[in-house]
């Protein structure tokens, strides 16, 4: 290790704002930054490294705690995933992760109008490092939570029941602050904490946090798992619904204009561009889906409409296919004198950050999964919270994996092995980037 102040000094312009300001930077963040410098394809290379620094007292402590509070996260996963928290409606959840976390000791917790909850080890440089987990269910989560005959159970190696999947992230999350807490860490830039509303629907709560945290957020660390998957660019996905409006009528007064064959024309050319058939890197597709009008037999619709879905790597290449979707409905608008015109449904933002691949943000996480002991898969289509950091211009990662089984059915269960890996992987990346 005598070249490790070279390799570090070497890798310093491209640490995108991961730079240990503090006086006494953390061995495992030294170590960890210097792998990145010259980490190799060798998994068992990089483990080594990281291994050496699992030497430093304050890790080890915190990690033993960690591993002491196993039961007791179960159990906050259990009681959390009881709450029916379908996407909109996430108030009493966040209200009981805000209330855990001011019994473990985070500063500044509340519960914004989102509803996020969120709190922090406060730092001294004024930067922020935030971690995010998500809040929300799937309708059917929630469906399956009302109908059940018993609240989730911790039973074995599993938290059973409806509900758990999801917050298996959030448990970790906090459990992972906790032991840091525990074990007196001071960092020099803030660590935000923050579990999320609405990300099945349109990803609003971490829009919301994203504004409260641009100017000074370092990076975003979306937790969706144990870092067995590593996602560190977004793919950017807008979805639509073109809307056509025309007269009414029965069967016996119909002809035209119809707004069935508006829909008929515009579908058609519209899943004639070039982009329906890509399949290059950029990960370009364009698709419909969903076409609704008309109720009855006899009877000429007043309204009906169909979805488009576009998705790319390039905001550009999204804008470029809708223009040309823009253009299509006035074309058949003009011919068929219906109305035609496009109503966002959901709009996810994307995007690549220049040198992220190369980042400590992504090398670091990349080295905490192979000391955890699997290969991470990289991706650079990530399609999460994490979006709107990256659409924004700030560096994200997504920590993926599974968290269960079953997740959307009656006998959904969490894994609490995968649980305590995941807060492994956000607890050693705090320790590493946070100072």
């Amino acid at each position: 290790m005598a070249t490790q102040p070279q390799q570090r000094q070497s890798l310093e312009p491209d640490l995108m704002g991961f730079r240990g300001r503090g006086r006494h930077r953390s061995l495992l963040g030294s170590v960890l930054l210097a792998a990145s410098a010259g980490l190799t394809s060798s998994p068992g290379a990089a483990q080594t490294v990281h291994l050496e620094a699992l030497g430093d007292p304050g890790v080890q402590s915190a990690l033993a705690f960690l591993e002491s509070r196993r039961e007791e996260t179960a159990a906050f996963l259990a009681s959390i995933g009881a709450i029916v928290s379908p996407s909109g409606a996430e108030g009493e959840r966040a209200e009981a992760v805000a209330e855990k976390m001011r019994r473990i000791g985070l500063d500044s917790v509340r519960v914004t109008e989102s509803p996020n909850a969120i709190g922090l080890i406060p730092g001294r440089s004024g930067q922020a490092l935030i971690f995010v987990s998500t809040l929300d269910d799937l309708a059917t989560v929630a469906e399956h939570q009302r109908a059940a005959v018993a609240p989730p159970v911790v039973t074995g190696s599993r938290v059973v029941g409806p509900g758990t999947n999801t917050s298996l992230t959030t448990a970790a999350m906090l459990a992972a602050a906790e032991a840091l807490l525990a074990n007196g860490f001071v960092p020099e830039h803030d660590l935000v904490f923050a579990a999320v509303a609405q990300e099945e629907t349109g990803l609003r709560g971490m829009k919301a946090l994203y504004e409260a945290y641009r100017s000074r957020g370092i990076a975003f660390v979306d937790v969706l798992g144990d870092g067995h998957s590593i996602s560190y660019g977004a793919l950017g996905i807008h979805w639509w619904r073109a809307v056509a409006q025309g007269p009414p009528g029965h069967t016996l007064g119909g002809g035209l204009p119809n707004v069935n064959q508006a829909i008929a024309r515009a579908v058609d050319r519209i899943l004639s561009l070039p982009a329906a058939a890509l399949t290059d890197d950029s990960r370009t597709r364009l698709n419909v889906a969903m076409l609704q009008s008309g109720a009855v037999f006899n009877h000429k619709p007043e309204s009906g409409w169909f979805s488009i879905d576009i998705r790319s790597m390039e905001a550009e290449t999204i804008e470029a296919i809708e223009a040309d979707v823009r253009r299509i409905l006035t074309e058949v608008s003009e011919d068929t004198e219906i109305d035609l015109h496009l109503q966002p449904f959901q709009i996810t933002p994307g995007g690549r950050i220049p040198g992220a691949r190369d980042s400590a943000l992504v090398q670091t996480a990349q080295a905490i999964s192979r000391h955890l002991g699997y290969e991470p898969q990289m991706s650079e289509s990530g399609s999460s919270n994490l979006n709107v950091a990256i659409g924004g211009g700030t560096p994200a990662i997504g920590l993926g994996g599974s968290r269960g089984g079953e997740r959307g059915q009656p006998g959904e269960w969490a894994d609490i092995g995968g649980m305590m890996r995941t807060a492994q992987h956000v607890l050693l990346l705090a320790a590493s980037l946070g100072r």
